[in-house]
């Protein structure tokens, strides 16, 4: 299996490049990431020497309440603008004159923008449990269209719950296998969190929570992170792997779907070949006795 990167990989590249070149450049650059993120890297005001990097994000305002401000302040510093480009949620300004010598660290955490953004939540979340105290709310992110992360704390653990939408048929199939490997790994792995996934029905731990999706094509993925997870140690790997849970879910199982159909068009291959090889033996005339034919 593929882990996917946090970081956006157009963003970094963008940001790379332009930070180290010989002199300024003009820049005008709009990108995409999973869940509907938009970027979008120019120069304000024409003016080369600076670059903006501006993000929209449907769960911004979902974590807004969870101290994603101070977290992109503690990140960012003064690279963070108190009001971003209209149209976006935030924006980092960076002067290029100005830039430490390490400019691809800058580029690399710029390009974390997202990631950053989803951390406050789970951050949040991880010093209760670590100060041992129990979320009186649970924190619902509206991460994806028609989808959304619940998270609350206990005393010894840390729950988070994914909805998630299967729009094929096929999806579901193969997304059962692929949960049922993750339920299946801490068999091998006892250090790994508890997967727990339902389908059609929300599990019991959300009941009352408003928006809660059913159907048959409608999963909860629960996973149960343990302090061994959520200590600060592990915490920052832990969010690297769990925010985009969802995209890694998907992405694989497209993965399996293109798999599945690249060996049926290599089996309907072959047995074409075996088709136009198989030709029907020729009549022949077979003797039998002096002036006799059959």
């Amino acid at each position: 299996m593929i882990l996917l990167e946090e970081q956006n990989r157009v963003v970094y590249e963008t940001l790379k490049a332009k930070f180290s070149a010989s002199k300024p450049e003009s820049v005008n650059i709009a990108a995409v990431d999973f869940d509907g993120v938009q970027y979008q890297i120019s120069n304000p005001e024409s003016d080369k020497g600076v670059i903006q990097l501006s993000a929209k994000m449907r769960m911004f305002e979902d974590l807004v309440e969870h101290g994603v401000q101070d977290l992109l302040k503690r990140e960012y510093g003064d690279n963070l603008l108190a009001t971003p480009e209209e149209g976006y949620n935030v924006s980092l300004r960076y002067e290029i004159a100005s830039l430490p010598d390490d400019k691809e660290a800058v580029a690399r955490k710029a390009s974390l923008l997202k990631r950053n953004c989803f951390a406050s939540v789970f951050e949040k979340y991880f010093k209760m449990q670590e100060a041992e105290t129990a979320s009186d709310k649970t924190a619902i992110v509206h991460y994806h269209e028609d989808e959304a992360v619940y998270i609350s704390a206990q005393t010894d653990r840390v729950t988070v719950i994914f909805s998630t939408l299967f729009k094929d048929p096929d999806d579901i199939v193969i997304g059962k296998v692929f949960l049922q490997e993750f339920k299946d790994a801490r068999k091998a792995h006892q250090q790994a969190p508890q997967v727990l996934f339902s389908y059609g029905e929300p599990p019991a731990e959300l009941s009352g929570q408003p928006g809660l999706l059913r159907g048959d094509n409608i999963g909860y993925v629960t996973f149960v992170l343990f302090p061994r997870h959520t200590n600060p140690t592990n915490r920052d790997n832990t969010i690297n792997l769990i925010h985009q849970f969802r995209t890694y879910l998907h992405y694989h199982i497209k993965c399996s779907k293109a798999y599945l159909h690249s060996r049926m068009r290599s089996k309907t291959s072959e047995f074409l070949k075996v088709l136009n090889r198989a030709k029907p033996e020729a009549m022949t005339e077979k003797k039998f006795g002096v002036g006799k034919r059959v």
